[in-house]
Formats: C-alpha cells, structure tokens, sequence
C-alpha cells in the first residue's frame, strides 16, 4: 500500500468533528421544519372538520324538506314519561331512539344515521361514526358531551316551561339571512362560562359545568338575557360557547351550507380577562345568530 493510499482514504472519511456538525445541521433543520409540518397537519384536519360540518348542515336542511319547513330541534322534546313513553321515541334511520339530540335526529339524511344501534331505555350513548366526529376531539362522541353544538336558542328550542316550549317549533322561512346565521360550530359546552384555569377534562359520560365538552350539543349565542335559557337550563348553569380548537378558531357551519373559521370575537362573544365568556357583555353581539341578521334577544322562557 502507498502513502498516497493511504492518504486518500484518510481524505475520503469524516473527522468526528464534521460528523459533529453534520447531525447539528440536520437537527436545526428538524427543528425548522416540524413547526410546519404539525401546523399543515392541523390545517388538514380543520378541512376535514368542516367538510364534516357542512355534511350536518345538508342533513339540516334535507330534515326541514321533509318535515314542512321545521328546523331540526336542538334535541326532541319530552312528553312525559321518560323512556318508557313511546311518544319520546323518534326514528333516526337505525330504529327508535329516546329523544334524539340535533345530529342522530338528522343523521338519516346525512348518509349514516348517526347511532347504529339506537336504544329507547337509555338518554345517552355515543356516536359510532368519524362524519359526526371532531378531528381535534376525536374522543368527543357522547350525544350530550359532544364537540359539536347546535344554536338552539334560536333554531329550536324544545325545552319547556309552565307547559309551553321556550322556541318550538322554528320553520325555516323565518330565517332571513340563511349565509349569515351560524347553524352550528366547534363547541365546549358549559365550561366556557368558567375561567380557563377552573376548567377539566372531558368527562364522556360526565356532568360537571365545568369539565370541557360537558352538553356540548347545546351552544348558546354570544349575548344571553336573564329570562332566557343558559346552557343545560338546570339552576347554577353556566353558559355553553365555542371552542376555538382549530389554530385558534372555531368551525363554523352556516345555515346556507357554506362554512367557515372564525375567531369567538368574530362570532360575537366577549370573553373575560379570566377567560370566561361572558353572558351579557357590552361588546357580545347576536348579529350572527338571530337568523335575521340584527343583534336580537334570544327568546324569554315563557
């Protein structure tokens, strides 16, 4: 072996040194580079959670041709005599469901009815489907505690007082700005009238006002009245609001079918210092909510 040999191939390896530097490079570039991927990530599944949206809110509609113009409650309302009251079942495409909230009532007209096996002695189960699921909450499938909530308060309203329903039922005619009325969006149920720090986890099968998602199915507009309905309408509730989940801003469904992301300002809340939404705050505005585009109350239980 020549010295020229071996001088080439101690010229052909890598020093420790530059071996050194050429993982350093790779991390820094590692480190550049997953910021974009997780956030492409995220906007994937933003996408994919509002095309899931705008499929609820084509069975919306599809629901108010087939029933003379009735906007889908926000869930069906209670005759009297719990489940063992055939008048509180309801058909949701997979058989016969105790008082259905918005999305099973709708599912059949979605393509997958929302619940395979519905049952007629229980309140709550889960949803079995991904189309009814949230990308970013991918656990919340409880029909109560779930990661979507509908504007009830203005759509349907089938809770009742002294005998009378508080807004029940809603024909869709009355809806004079349909681009301009939040149908439904990304909601975390009660613990949005709760400062941030006081907030907990998701309980699927939970009560707790506080918890994240808890009767999430239900979304109160931004600006609320004492003699109006709050949340789950149990005495000491807080509100229900959105979730802004998705980089910072909820998805929303509108009731034309078109949607968006928006921030909970867009939307019309006002949140506290503390994190809290606030029921009556001088900046909360119900201009995209009415259904007729002016910062109306939402209605008075009778």
């Amino acid at each position: 072996m020549t010295a020229s040999t071996i001088t080439n191939r101690r010229l052909a390896a890598f020093t420790l040194i530059e071996l050194l530097v050429v993982i350093a490079i790779l991390a820094i570039l590692i480190s550049i580079l997953l910021p974009s991927l997780s956030a492409a990530r995220r906007r994937t599944r933003q996408t994919v959670c509002q095309t899931r949206l705008r499929e609820l809110s084509n069975g919306w509609h599809m629901y108010a041709d087939d029933n003379d113009e009735m906007c889908v409650p926000g869930r069906m309302a209670n005759l009297g005599g719990g489940t063992g009251n055939p008048q509180n079942w309801y058909d949701i495409g997979s058989g016969l469901k105790y008082r259905p909230r918005w999305v099973a009532t709708m599912g059949k007209y979605v393509g997958t009815p929302a619940i395979s096996l519905p049952r007629t002695d229980e309140d709550r189960q889960d949803y079995d489907y991904n189309v009814y699921a949230c990308t970013e909450r991918p656990e919340w499938i409880d029909e109560r505690n779930y990661a979507f909530g509908y504007n009830h308060q203005f759509l349907g309203n089938s809770r009742r007082t002294n005998g009378r329903f508080h807004n029940f039922p809603v024909n869709r005619s009355e809806i004079s700005s349909f681009g301009g009325t939040v149908l439904a969006a990304d909601s975390m149920g009660t613990a949005a009238g709760v400062s941030t720090s006081a907030r907990l986890a998701y309980e699927n099968d939970g009560t707790a006002f506080a918890s994240m998602g808890n009767h999430g199915w239900t979304l109160d507009p931004p600006r609320l009245i004492p003699s109006g309905d709050i949340g789950t309408g149990d005495a000491g509730s807080p509100r229900a609001g959105v979730d802004p989940r998705h980089i910072e801003k909820a998805n929303v469904a509108y009731a034309d079918g078109h949607g968006e992301s928006q921030t909970p300002k867009q939307l019309g809340y006002e949140i506290g210092a503390d994190g809290t939404y606030l029921e009556t705050g001088p900046n909360a505005r119900n201009y995209l909510w009415s259904g007729s585009s002016r910062d109306d109350d939402p209605p008075e239980k009778p």
